[in-house]
């Protein structure tokens, strides 16, 4: 006979993080499905979405783009050149950093960006309605985040 695992947990259900991964697998497919339409993964949105939330007159690198999304820089340089490739990123040398790209939203890119934005929120207006009190659910997050955030 097979040991059973062993665990703290009676119930499989009582675990936070098995819950907390169930519930982020349903969200991601529901976000992937509703961007699909679009020709966006739910990465390519998320940087899209946020350098366009960053588009300043001073440029954004890569590196400070990875690091607003909290992920790993070498990924967010593969899915910046399809962005770039899709016409919606302009990834130019910068101006003072040899070593760095400077990024740059086209208008293209801002279009879709605010498009996608409309839909993606438009999901979790949806998903998360079930919740009784979503501003505490979003300050709970928001305090897991803030105490568990890691450097790429």
């Amino acid at each position: 006979m097979t040991p059973r695992l062993r665990s703290e947990f009676a119930n499989a259900n009582d675990s936070p993080g098995l819950l907390l991964w169930r519930v982020t697998n349903t969200w991601q497919a529901a976000q992937r499905a509703a961007l699909l339409p679009l020709g966006l993964t739910h990465v390519q949105f998320v940087l899209l979405a946020f350098l366009t939330w960053l588009d300043s007159d001073t440029p954004v690198t890569q590196r400070e783009l990875a690091e607003h999304v909290h992920v790993d820089p070498m990924m967010t340089s593969q899915v910046l050149r399809v962005l770039e490739a899709k016409g919606l990123v302009l990834r130019t040398p910068h101006p003072s950093d040899a070593r760095a790209r400077a990024l740059k939203v086209t208008k293209a890119g801002a279009a879709l960006a605010n498009k996608a934005n409309s839909v993606v929120e438009s999901v979790d207006r949806k998903f998360f309605s079930l919740l009784d009190d979503l501003p505490r659910f979003t300050h709970m997050l928001q305090s897991l985040t803030k105490n568990h955030r890691t450097k790429h």
